[in-house]
């Protein structure tokens, strides 16, 4: 195995932050050299409060991305400057982890992956409940045929999103957060493209979305905090609608639905279904021809994705997978050509909810 030291450039101080931050202090193939924020007082404190000495602070991206040693990029900002992000970096000759969503547009995406085509840079995005245990378990199970051939698979985010979460100023507009789908239902509709294929590392590719939006909260300033368990009034409104259903038809021929649901007065829950020619999924129980004793649901003790918050998620397994792709001298699963799939049926789910009529993919 190689001994490669890679070093690591932190661009961005907030939540998420903190977790790319403990992944690649674990791994030891990488070093964080520097951390980069729209201020100095930010880079620092995020440094101070995660224990980190010896590290270059930065208020500059481009002075960051000059830093002596530095091959990584973990581009932790807010989502509407992620494609000036990527640019930069990937211009600068440096492999990127890029948080998700990865960018506000169709437009934005295609930019991003022809400047990481152009430098011959390596990519990962965060959709990490790829290394969830449980998304682990199932897929391999997948893969070996416990379930049969998929054909039909849902995943829904049900989170009521508000100012309780410290990304939530600017991913509540249109003009930076988009829509729900997007701003967190993104990871449903990744969990939807992976296990509606059976290999365990691939990802089925979409050609048609039809979706609708409703809901009750878009323009509402009452909101509730599912963390405290009550109510807030003259919160910031939400700008688009926190309902949207999105049915896709994928080129294996497996269908599925996909929800995010902004507007749920509950705790935040990941519910996902999986329906194959010889067993089911329901979330962590299964039912296979691999039991055929079987009188009762099996239930599966790995660690589901029913948290939203960022301290739950497998950034870990993300990271080391990342590494182990630059040692071996190939691309992740994850990168971001293929995330530029799950992003596209979000941008076409809002298309057919503007139109009322399907969505054809790819797009010309």
């Amino acid at each position: 195995m190689a001994t490669r030291e890679f070093g690591v450039l932190i661009h961005g101080a907030g939540w998420v932050s903190t977790q790319h931050i403990a992944a690649c202090r674990q791994n030891p193939h990488t070093r964080i050299l520097a951390i980069s924020s729209r201020t100095i007082e930010s880079a620092q404190s995020r440094a101070t409060g995660e224990g980190l000495q010896d590290v270059a602070i930065y208020d500059d991206f481009d002075r960051a991305l000059g830093h002596p040693g530095v091959d990584i990029v973990a581009i932790c900002t807010p989502q509407h400057v992620h494609c000036a992000n990527v640019l930069a970096a990937a211009r600068a000759g440096k492999h990127l982890i890029i948080e998700k969503p990865a960018g506000l547009s169709a437009e934005e995406l295609r930019a991003m992956q022809e400047a990481v085509r152009s430098a011959g840079v390596r990519s990962v995005v965060s959709f990490v409940l790829r290394w969830n245990p449980l998304f682990q378990t199932l897929k391999r199970m997948l893969a070996d045929d416990a379930f049969g051939a998929p054909y039909y698979v849902e995943a829904d985010y049900l989170s009521h999103n508000g100012s309780w979460w410290s990304g939530w100023a600017g991913a509540n507009t249109r003009a930076q957060g988009v829509s729900a789908l997007l701003v967190g239902g993104c990871h449903a509709v990744d969990a939807l493209r992976w296990f509606a294929a059976a290999g365990e590392f691939e990802a089925a590719d979409p050609i048609e979305v039809f979706a609708v939006a409703g809901g009750y909260r878009k323009g509402s300033r009452r909101e509730y905090n599912p963390i405290l368990n009550r109510w807030i009034e003259n919160a910031p409104p939400m700008e688009y609608d926190g309902l949207e259903v999105a049915l896709v038809k994928f080129r294996n021929g497996v269908l599925g639905k996909v929800s995010v649901n902004a507007d749920c007065i509950m705790p935040y829950r990941f519910p996902l279904r999986i329906f194959g020619s010889r067993g089911s999924v329901m979330d962590n129980r299964i039912w296979s021809h691999r039991f055929p004793g079987q009188h009762d649901w099996i239930e599966l003790p790995a660690l589901g994705p029913d948290s939203s918050d960022v301290r739950h998620h497998p950034f870990q397994g993300e990271i080391d997978h990342f590494v182990e792709c630059l040692l071996g001298g190939r691309e992740s699963h994850c990168n971001l050509a293929d995330a530029i799939k799950t992003h596209d049926i979000v941008f076409a789910a809002l298309e057919s909810e503007r139109t009322g009529a399907p969505v054809r993919l790819p797009r010309s």
